[in-house]
Formats: structure tokens, C-alpha cells, sequence
């Protein structure tokens, strides 16, 4: 659609020249940032600012009676069951194809009743129901009953804020929660620590100990003063959203905005928030947007008896790789439901932020499967889903908008420009994108390579190689690498001698060189950061377990659907070297104040020797990762002055032998050649598959 003005015929004589001449001198069209700072994004101009059009006409539409996203967002608040000031309830659903709806629970014996049928109040498909204020109470389970041409089914209703499971039935309903008294809240306003941003990804159901499913509570109690003292500044929980299947890691969502009752109540849930807050540690949900379960009885798949309320019709209905359901992102009602669970998660709960699962699935119309993303044609080619584009973009506005301190991460591995990249500057708005190819790199390079074949040079490019105008999220391993059917990094590099060579007085080859080479890939990974970087729950000491949920095939076992935190509690084993270390290099980008900013400077690399250095603000981060070879007075260019040794994988702490004196001063020395270019000689000695950070004294 063309912004051009209409054309109008200039007046004769001067008047015409003086309009003429207006016409030529006429400012040119603002060219939205993303496109000034990649050049080579010039030839899809079009399509780049076709999209942020596009989500600027559907606010403009979304908004036209409300005046705001952040007033329009707020569908949770009409729709479903609520208690009015008066005690009196009322009850609203959207369903258009329904010719009757009612509710049944406890209190009408499961029975459907005339007092518990809803009335339809537009021709929207919205229905209503009131009642007195000891018609229903606190407790007490319910379902939708929802009739339409040619059948009817129970139903749970899509706004539900709390559902719960039968234990002998395994059936889901709806339950009524509205406590005598709210949560108090102990802590006020939160403002987030992300400079770094350090996160600690977690499950709470498998974050505990004993075999079974952990709850809110305990992960407060147990987990959170971990996390704490390991210096991680936020935590990312993962299946905060109802889902009828444990073992589907929460990722086939069922009740969009029922905090998962298998952990706990509500109050509990808030609780854990609120001791993370209270310890300065930002709590981020993943949520699952891209998709949903589909379960009719329990999740949304036929609510009204259709099956395309929520979801697209056709082909495009289901998606062919998740056996899921997938959103119709074009619907005002789907974007009216979505953007309201965004914000209603942060205003219940006080979540900071998302983490946005399935991105790419959401982005093209193939779900990104089978596709290289080899350029930048790929990216618009017309194969994209602009509606999709147009929510992402209007969620991310609307979360900075809620809390302007918010963080949105989104999990993407198309690479797709401006992913990250501020509305205002047309992009999507993400603050961070998750570095996905580094995981893949890393595992890779286990696999394939000999240690002889490590190359410093393709390690720099690929941590390094990502956009200057967008933020990532760097990690070794997340909980994708822990799952059955994958290895984490400890059991590529140690397998099954993890089993029987983790005492400390075991000198075992094979686990000194996987300890070693650990520490290394940890401390490269986080070293080379420019957003933030996470770590799954337990990797930071090499838990030694793949994640395994209860299922028929393992006899329903919990065995591996936890975290043997009594491994890294006991002194005497070699868990507690990894923690060590991994708690030392946290602690340590954490308390240089915009980390992530620094400039990374290559120094040195070597890959004939397989040495590499780089340098961040006054630190220097030096890495020799030849198995056999050892160096003395190895030489790299760094700039003048004194540097002290203030981390090493080498330490005996860490596992390490001790090679590296720590106290030793090392003052650069001079080079005619090199001297009047800033750079000196910097001279270390640098032990076979070792690393070590030094800083330099101004």
C-alpha cells in the first residue's frame, strides 16, 4: 500500500512554480534504523517496512477504543469467572458456535442445571453468566457444558486461572480460587540485573531431589538459595502453564492462564517470586505461544465444537512436527486472548519477562523444517507468516510497555534480522535471541573432532558471529542437550566413567580431560557474551543424568525426572571442582559492570598451536586448548602494563594441577615494532588444555 500523497494539479503562473519547487526540495522518507545499519538488507526495504506497517495499522486497530495495547490487553479481566465487589460471581466465554452453554461442578452434582446456564449477550458469540454469592465457592471444581449443531462435549473454560487433576480419575477441571485474602506481596517494584544477565534455566517439578514431582515450594526452600550463591541474576522456568502431559516438558499447553496445579497453589507460585525478587534474582516464564495442545476436553482444540475458534483451519491447522495445534495469529480474538495472557502473567505473578518458545515455528508457513536459512532472500521470500510477525512484534511492545524494565527473549534459530531489534527502529522487539547454534556447534565438535582438530580460529567466529544491532543469549548446553535421546557436554566428554572415576583421589584420564575441557567451553562460551548467558539446572556441576520423564516406556519412572544435588554437596567427589569454578566465572563477569558491552578484542590466535586470547575492558582471557603441548613464555600482544592472574582452570580448587603460579605480576614487554601500535609483549606460560583470565592493572 502506497504512503505517497494524491497527486493534486498545481495553479498557473507563480503559485504553480512555487509548488513545483516545494515538490523538489520535499524531505525524503525516514529510513527506519535496522535498514541504515545493514546495508545489505537494502533490497527487502520493501518487505521490512511492509511488516512494521502492517503491526502498526493492526495497534491502530486493535486500540481504536481503548486507546492503548496495555488497556486493550486486558481480556483475562472480562472473560472467565470472577468475583464482583459485591461477592456476587460472574461468568463469561467466547463461543460462538455454541447454542447453550452451562456450567456443571460440585455444586449442582455434575448435573446441568437452569440456575448454571449461560445466556449469549452478542452476536459475537459471548455468553454470560451470574450469580449469587453463595452459588458457587472457593474449591470447588467446574466445567463448561457447551452444546452446538449436532453434538456437545465438556469443556474447560479458556480463561481458567486454576485447574487441577483427579489423581484416581486423571481428569481436569476448572477449579474455583478466590482465597479470603490476596498474596501479600513482601517486595515492591523490580528492576533486573541484566548487565550481564546471567540465567539459571529450571523445572520445578524435576528440580528436587527424590523421585516425583517437585513443587513450588520446595524449589523456594531447596533450590533458590543455589541458585543464589551461584551469582545467576535470574531464573527462566520452564511448564508454568497447565498441560495435561508431564513428560511434554510444558511445552503442549492446554490452560493458557492456569499456573500448572501439579507444583502447587497460586499463593505458592507467588511466593517463589517474591523470595527471587527479595534475593535480586529476575523470575523469566517460558512461554508457549507457538502452539497449543490438542486435547479437546482439556485444552482448546474444539471449545465451540469447530476447531478453528483459536487455531487456523486446513492444512494449516495442525502442526506436522509437534502433533499440536497451531494459532491463527489474524484472528483479533486469538491476538485479544494472547496479548492478555502476556500480560497477565506479569501482573499476577510479577513475571519479568519471557522467554518465547517455538519462534521460528511461528515465522514461516513451512515452521522453518527442512529449511538451510542460507540468505537473506530466505527471509522474505514470501514464505513467512506476517500475522504471526504482527503478533510477536505487538507482544513485545506491549510487555515493555506493562514494565519498561521487562525481558523478552525469543527462541529462534532461522536467524531472522531485527528479531532483536527495537519496534521504533522496525524490528520485532526482542531484547535478546537465543545463540541456538552455539549448543550445536559445541556438540559438534565433540563429536566429530579430535582434540588435535580444535581450531581457536572457528571457535572465536562462531561465539562472535552474530548481528551488531541485536542481543543474544550465549549457552554451552540448555535442557534440549539433557533430554533422552541427546548427551550433555560431561557425558560426551566422560560417558559412563562418570559412574565409577568422580572421587577426587581417582586420577583417571579420561574425567581429568573431560573436567578440563568443561571448565573451558564454559568459560570461552560466557567470555564472549553480548547479552546475557544461561545454564541449565545442574549442568553448572556435570550432573550426570539425561532428563527422562515418566512414560510407558520407562515403567512411569521419576528415576531421571530429577537433580542429585546430594553429587555436588559431597566433598569428596569431583562434582564440586565444575560448581567451583562455574560459581568463579559467574561471580567474576558479574562484577564487571556492563560486561556484555565491552568490546571483544582478539588478541591472539594460533591454530597450529590451538591457542587463543582475547581481550574484554582490563581483562585478558587466554586459552590453550592442545591436549599435549604445554607453553613457556608464550607470547601474545596485548596492550602495555602489569596483568595478575585473577582466574584459572588450572587451579587445584577447580580440579586443575597447579601449573599456573597465580601470584606471579607479568609486565609486558617492548617491541619497536609493535610498541608504538599500542601493543606489547605479554608473556605467559600456558599449560596444556588450560585457560586463564587476567587483569590488567592501569
Amino acid at each position: 500500500m502506497s504512503t505517497k500523497p494524491k497527486a493534486t494539479a498545481p495553479k498557473a503562473g507563480k503559485a504553480a512554480t512555487k509548488t513545483t519547487r516545494k515538490a523538489k526540495s520535499a524531505p525524503r522518507k525516514k529510513v527506519l534504523p535496522i535498514l541504515r545499519d545493514d546495508p545489505w538488507l537494502e533490497p527487502y526495504a520493501a518487505a521490512i517496512e511492509g511488516r512494521h506497517a502492517d503491526a502498526l495499522r493492526k495497534e491502530k486497530e486493535l486500540t481504536r477504543e481503548a486507546g492503548s495495547l496495555k488497556d486493550f490487553a486486558n481480556a483475562h479481566r472480562y472473560f472467565g469467572l470472577h468475583r464482583e465487589a459485591d461477592g456476587s460471581w460472574v461468568f463469561r466465554e467466547w463461543a460462538p458456535n455454541a447454542t447453550a452453554l452451562v456450567l456443571t461442578g460440585d455444586f449442582s452434582g455434575w448435573q446441568e442445571q437452569l440456575k448454571y446456564a449461560a445466556t449469549r449477550i452478542s452476536d459475537s458469540g459471548v455468553w454470560e453468566l451470574r450469580l449469587g454469592p453463595d452459588d458457587i465457592r472457593h474449591g470447588q471444581l467446574y466445567k463448561m457444558m457447551v452444546h452446538w449443531p449436532g453434538g456437545s462435549g465438556e469443556r474447560i473454560p479458556a480463561y481458567a486461572t486454576r485447574v487441577v487433576q483427579d489423581e484416581k480419575t486423571a481428569i481436569f477441571s476448572a477449579q474455583v480460587w478466590q482465597p479470603d485474602e490476596d498474596y501479600a506481596w513482601r517486595t515492591g517494584a523490580f528492576v533486573p540485573d541484566t548487565k550481564p544477565l546471567l540465567i539459571y534455566e529450571c523445572h520445578i517439578g524435576m528440580a528436587q531431589e527424590r523421585e516425583g514431582v517437585g513443587s513450588y515450594d520446595e524449589f523456594r526452600e531447596n533450590v533458590l538459595p543455589r541458585i543464589a550463591a551461584d551469582g545467576y541474576n535470574a531464573i527462566q522456568i520452564m511448564a508454568i502453564q497447565e498441560h495435561p502431559y508431564y513428560g511434554s516438558f510444558g511445552y503442549h499447553v492446554s490452560n493458557f492462564f492456569a499456573a500448572s496445579s501439579r507444583f502447587g497453589t497460586p499463593e505458592q507460585l507467588k511466593a517463589l517470586v517474591d523470595a527471587a525478587h527479595e534475593a535480586g534474582i529476575a523470575v523469566i516464564m517460558d512461554i508457549v505461544h507457538s502452539h497449543a495442545v490438542k486435547n479437546e476436553a482439556e485444552g482448546l482444540g474444539k471449545l465451540d465444537g469447530t476447531g478453528t475458534l483459536y487455531f487456523y483451519e486446513g492444512p494449516r491447522r495442525e502442526h506436522p512436527a509437534w502433533d499440536s495445534l497451531c494459532f491463527d495469529y489474524g484472528k483479533d480474538e486469538v491476538l485479544h486472548f494472547l496479548l492478555s495472557n502476556c500480560k497477565y502473567w506479569m501482573e499476577e505473578y510479577r513475571f519479568d519477562g519471557f522467554r518465547f518458545d517455538g519462534v521460528t515455528s511461528m515465522l514461516y508457513y513451512n515452521h522453518g523444517l527442512g529449511q538451510a536459512f542460507g540468505s537473506y532472500a530466505d527471509y522474505y521470500n514470501g514464505a513467512q507468516d506476517t500475522n504471526a510477525i504482527t503478533y510477536l512484534t505487538l507482544a513485545n511492545k506491549l510487555i515493555h510497555a506493562v514494565n519498561r524494565h521487562a525481558i523478552t527473549i525469543a527462541e529462534e534459530m532461522s536467524g531472522m534480522p531485527g528479531l532483536a531489534v527495537p519496534v521504533a527502529d522496525g524490528g520485532i522487539g526482542f531484547d535478546y535471541r537465543m545463540a541456538m547454534g552455539i549448543p550445536d556447534y559445541w556438540i559438534k565438535t565433540l563429536k566429530e573432532k579430535k582434540d588435535e582438530d580444535w581450531h581457536p580460529t572457528s571457535i572465536f567466529w562462531e561465539l562472535t558471529n552474530r548481528r551488531a544491532d541485536e542481543k543474544t543469549i550465549s549457552y554451552v548446553e540448555s535442557h534440549d542437550q539433557a533430554l533422552v535421546g541427546d548427551k550433555t557436554v560431561i557425558f560426551r566428554l566422560i560417558d559412563d566413567k562418570m559412574y565409577w572415576h568422580m572421587m577426587k583421589d581417582d586420577d583417571d584420564m579420561t574425567v581429568a580431560r573431560g573436567i578440563a575441557l568443561h571448565k573451558m567451553i564454559r568459560l570461552v562460551t560466557l567470555a564472549t557474551i553480548n547479552g546475557g548467558y544461561l545454564n541449565f539446572m545442574g549442568n553448572e556441576f556435570g550432573h550426570p543424568e539425561w532428563i527422562d520423564f515418566p512414560r510407558e516406556g520407562n515403567g512411569w519412572s521419576y528415576k531421571y525426572a530429577r537433580r542429585q544435588w546430594d553429587l555436588v554437596d559431597r566433598d569428596e567427589l569431583k562434582y564440586v571442582y565444575l560448581n567451583d569454578f562455574d560459581n568463579a566465572m559467574i561471580h567474576l563477569v558479574s562484577h564487571v559492570h556492563n560486561f556484555q558491552s565491552l568490546p571483544v578484542r582478539k588478541l591472539w590466535e594460533k591454530d597450529d598451536d590451538q591457542v587463543l586470547a582475547f581481550m574484554r575492558g582490563d581483562f585478558v582471557f587466554v586459552f590453550n586448548f592442545n591436549p599435549f603441548k604445554s607453553f613457556d613464555g608464550y607470547g601474545i600482544l596485548a596492550p602495555g602494563g602489569s596483568y595478575r592472574t585473577v582466574l584459572t582452570t588450572d587451579s587445584p580448587e577447580f580440579g586443575g594441577y597447579g601449573n599456573v603460579d597465580e601470584k606471579v605480576e607479568h609486565l609486558t614487554q617492548s617491541d619497536p615494532l609493535y610498541t608504538p601500535h599500542g601493543v606489547e609483549w605479554l608473556r605467559l606460560y600456558l599449560p596444556a588444555r588450560c585457560a586463564m583470565v587476567l587483569r590488567r592493572k592501569r
